[in-house]
This record gives C-alpha cells, sequence and structure tokens, in this order.
C-alpha cells in the first residue's frame, strides 16, 4: 500500500485530498500545527520534520497543502515579519517537507510530489503581496525540482487554484476576496473536492511524463 503524507491536512484542500486519496486505498498520514490530523507538526521546523519522516519510514506520495494568507494589506503598509511568517510556512515549509521526504522516493525509484501555488503566484492579487510572490516561489521551486528529478521516477508538479471554499479565505479580507472572485468567469468560487480530484490524478500512475509543470484550476480566470 503506497502512503501519502499531506500538510495542512486537517481541513481545506488537505482535508479534502486525503479523504480522496483513502478512497482508492492510499495510506494517508495528514499533518498539521493543530486540530484533527494524525501528526501535529509545524512545517516550519526542520528538526520535527525530519523526525516525522524516520517516525513513519518514509512515503511514496508528498502533497504540500500548507499554508497561510499573510498580510491583507497594501504593499507599503506590510512589515517585514508579515513577509517573513508567509515565506516560511508557504515556501520553506514546502521545501523542507521535499528535502525529509524526497530522497527516500528517490531510492525506491517511484514517487510523486504536489505543491499548492496559486493563481496569485501568476498573476499578483492586489492586497495580498507576500501570499502572492511566496506562490510564485513555490511555482518556480517545482520547476527546478521536478527538472532535478526528471530521470528518477519522481515526478514534482504544482496546482494553482483560484479562490476556493476552504477555511484559509476565511481570513482574507472581504474586498480583496470579492475582487479575486471577480475575476473568475465561471463565476463562483471551487470546491475543495474538485481540487483533490485533481490531486488524485497527479499523484497517481496515469501520470508519467509529466514533471515541473503547474496545473490551473481557476474555472477559467488563469490566461497563460
Amino acid at each position: 500500500m503506497r502512503r501519502a503524507v499531506i500538510t495542512g491536512g486537517a481541513s481545506g484542500l488537505g482535508a479534502a485530498t486525503a479523504s480522496r486519496l483513502r478512497a482508492v486505498g492510499i495510506d494517508c498520514v495528514t499533518v498539521d500545527r493543530a486540530g484533527d490530523a494524525d501528526e501535529i507538526v509545524d512545517v516550519t521546523d526542520e528538526r520535527a520534520v525530519i523526525d516525522l519522516a524516520d517516525r513513519i519510514g518514509g512515503a511514496d506520495i508528498l502533497v504540500n497543502s500548507a499554508g497561510i494568507v499573510g498580510p491583507n494589506q497594501p504593499l507599503v503598509d506590510t512589515d517585514l515579519d508579515g513577509w517573513r511568517q508567509t515565506i516560511e510556512v508557504n515556501v520553506l515549509g514546502t521545501v523542507g517537507m521535499m528535502k525529509a521526504f524526497v530522497p527516500g522516493m528517490v531510492s525506491r525509484g517511484w514517487g510523486r510530489v504536489v505543491n499548492f501555488a496559486s493563481m496569485a503566484g501568476k498573476d499578483g492579487n492586489p492586497g495580498l503581496a507576500a501570499y502572492s510572490a511566496s506562490k510564485a516561489a513555490v511555482i518556480a521551486l517545482t520547476k527546478s525540482a521536478g527538472k532535478e528529478l526528471a530521470t528518477t521516477g519522481v515526478l514534482v508538479n504544482a496546482i494553482a487554484p483560484a479562490v476556493i471554499a476552504t477555511p484559509m479565505n476565511d481570513a482574507t479580507a472581504d474586498e480583496v476576496l470579492a475582487h479575486i472572485t471577480s475575476l473568475i468567469p465561471m463565476r463562483r468560487v471551487g470546491r475543495a473536492e474538485e481540487v483533490a480530484e485533481l490531486v488524485a490524478w497527479l499523484t497517481s500512475d496515469l501520470v508519467s511524463f509529466s514533471t515541473g509543470a503547474v496545473y490551473d484550476i481557476s474555472g477559467g480566470r488563469a490566461t497563460y
């Protein structure tokens, strides 16, 4: 039985992904810093992440869903502490999990990594400069790692959702949420289970010739 490790797994996209993968017989270990997760681990704590990998014996699938919105302010009003926290979780948390789990995948000759980026990482969202910049970094990280691992049997891809109905968006300012929802041609927000279907495909044997790619799930918002 394959094992998946899913960060941000206590709620939202992470929880929906765990439910979907369990339905096809994958042993899922959900990771979060609080809440109803199998493992309570802060992904920004490098030592704790390494200990997690050692404790559970690695994984075949890694889904990096943990993330925070960060400052909801114009760029000039943000402070660097808000930027640091956003980058620590969204970027360095993803890096740390990959460093801990990818080597085992390489040694076994098979693995799937899915990193959650965002349409904000492509387009940039006003009032969310730190979040947008962090998700752009996740996209570039995914492309670099995909190339590095291209001949190992380990595929690394990213998903770039538009607005999805998740608890994380409860922290987004109403006017910011209204603006980014207005950009979606389908005129609705996405559902977590819709994103989980895409994750299920990307983590399966059905995908074998795609790595370092970014898959939009945006209701038509994506323009490139």
